[in-house]
């Protein structure tokens, strides 16, 4: 049967048509855009005017963020913006110590008698400028005697109290790099990095349960359709380390009523002293036999770095403009090329996590080396963050046929902060460089990082095209984008980044039926008001899935 959905606006980004006034669906593909008459025009059909008075784009495709988005819709929130939940609602901020403590006294009151760590996500220092970086002393004033664990919301740090240190006998002695300590050579709570966080591991257990939970998979799905994704790219699967998990993920993805299409992108660099690259990479063409229309495997992710508002991203001259410097290589700069040749030799995507920009040289340079080994025309590797990548950079990257994936949500959320104390402001001014990358030819996408940022490509194409902080500063206007640019990188930039524009990313005869439905036109409305724009939900192959409100 051929639904035929009329709107206000579709927009298709296919530049042989940019907009039509309707869309035919079969069989979970596109039939048709064009006008009603067009659409009708191919049989029998049913015209379903839901959307008469809405806006369609085409299936807005999230190309990095985590697992962890939905986990911590089970976990409790004590960021410092306010965030949205599962169901439509909103988490308050929080923005003191004071508060912070007392949502940890509260979560402790309400669990009297466990001895189970209380967990808590989203939190960040480096927004307390007022007040010296939060430790175990601070956290020690809820609890001496329950373990209380703070993981930041980069998920590159955490910071833990004296009953979780003495848990796991994390002491003066404990010589694992990233704990930080105090002048007199103690750990001061706070844990860098996920070889120091590990150490806490009755804490990242709370948070791997939290994954495993079948209803993370399904909260991560509705916050999809909530916020108008029709796909998710997940850059921290786990099919290398736990491959038996692949089934939670298919039985609940493949599930009719699943409201997202999951790609995975699996992670390397973080096997713990594995060798047998080559074995990881025929894993992984072995996952990929496994793949279904909503579950599908995208490749390989290498973590280089940390971050840079945890000062722990590797930063070249002149390094970081305050704070200490505590940079680290999540992978030997040495081992990169034989971690990666066996991927690339089978036709393997890479995507690599860089946020300083010592790390985007590596990467750049390792991608060459390949190529130069085993020439692979249409590889698409990918530069993940890719947070302060100079001109020149660009255009090595686009000779060599790279991507970027450009983490603009961090204008937003710590743009004043990178502005005034991480990188300074002529660093800062080049900060996600959209316009760069697009004025020297590279194909990019715009992304959340979600968990690390809230989920919602409307608010990552708002900071891309306005490039506001919340201080009001406009934050180098000369990498603005227009709001155009910025749909193509939410839809075909993203969905060309995973091998998949010939599937998706524009509405066009032939490709999936993945529609995101919208309140107003993004084309349209003042560039300011891009963020604000309603989502009724999505359609995800011909099937429509409503965006869940709160109870009134």
């Amino acid at each position: 049967m051929i639904t035929v959905y009329p709107a206000r606006t579709i927009v298709t980004m296919d530049p042989a048509q940019p907009v039509v006034d309707a869309v035919a669906v079969r069989d979970g593909r596109i039939l048709a855009a064009g006008t009603l008459d067009e659409c009708t025009s191919w049989g029998p059909h049913t015209i379903d005017r839901r959307f008469a008075d809405h806006v369609v784009v085409p299936g807005m495709i999230e190309a990095h963020a985590h697992a962890l988005e939905g986990a911590f819709a089970l976990l409790p929130y004590v960021g410092w913006f306010d965030r949205h939940r599962v169901d439509g609602g909103t988490a308050s901020g929080i923005r003191t110590y004071g508060a912070l403590l007392d949502r940890l006294r509260e979560l402790d009151a309400a669990t009297a008698g466990s001895d189970e760590p209380i967990v808590v996500g989203g939190f960040d220092p480096i927004y307390f400028r007022d007040e010296p970086r939060l430790g175990r002393e601070h956290l020690d004033r809820v609890s001496t005697e329950r373990p209380i664990f703070v993981f930041h919301a980069s998920a590159h740090l955490a910071t833990v109290n004296t009953a979780m240190l003495e848990r796991h006998s994390i002491t003066r002695d404990t010589a694992t790099p990233g704990i930080a300590r105090d002048d007199s050579g103690e750990p001061n709570g706070e844990l860098q990095e996920m070889p120091a966080m590990v150490l806490a591991a009755s804490g990242v257990a709370v948070i791997f349960q939290a994954l495993e939970d079948p209803a993370a998979i399904d909260a991560l799905g509705q916050i999809c359709a909530n916020q108008g994704v029709t796909m998710l790219c997940d850059l921290a699967a786990s099919g290398l380390t736990r491959p038996a998990a692949q089934q939670r993920w298919h039985d609940a993805v493949d599930h009719v009523d699943f409201p997202a299409r999951i790609a995975q992108r699996h992670v390397a660099g973080m096997l713990p002293g594995a060798t047998d690259w080559t074995g990881a990479a025929d894993t992984m063409l072995e996952l990929r036999r496994g793949d279904t229309a909503k579950l599908r495997t995208a490749g390989l992710k290498v973590v280089l770095d940390g971050s840079i508002q945890g000062f722990t991203a590797k930063m070249g001259w002149p390094g970081y403009y305050t704070g200490t410097d505590h940079g680290q290589w999540m992978v030997p700069p040495e081992q990169l090329l034989d971690i990666c040749r066996p991927f690339h030799e089978r036709r393997i995507n890479i995507h690599a996590h860089c946020n300083g920009d010592l790390t985007i040289d590596l990467w750049i340079d390792t991608v060459e080396q390949l190529i130069l080994e085993s020439p692979w025309l249409d590889h698409r590797h990918t530069v993940q963050h890719c947070q302060l990548t100079t001109s020149a950079q660009y255009r090595r990257m686009a000779r060599l046929g790279m991507c970027a994936n450009i983490f603009a949500n961090h204008l937003w959320f710590w743009g004043d902060e990178h502005h005034d104390l991480t990188v300074g402001p002529e660093r800062a001014r080049r900060l996600e460089a959209a316009a760069t990358a697009e004025r020297e030819g590279v194909s990019f996408s715009l992304h959340s990082d979600a968990n690390v940022t809230p989920l919602g490509q409307l608010h990552s194409m708002w900071c891309a095209v306005n490039r506001v902080t919340p201080s009001g500063r406009v934050l180098g206007e000369h990498e603005r984008i227009s709001p155009t640019s910025a749909l193509r990188a939410v839809t075909l930039g993203s969905a060309h980044q995973l091998h998949l524009d010939g599937e998706f990313g524009s509405i066009e005869c032939g490709k999936a039926a993945d529609l995101t439905i919208l309140d107003d036109d993004p084309l349209a409305v003042d560039p300011m008001a891009i963020r604000d724009i309603g989502v009724w939900g999505t359609v995800v192959g011909g099937r429509p899935f409503p965006a869940r409100r709160p109870a009134s």
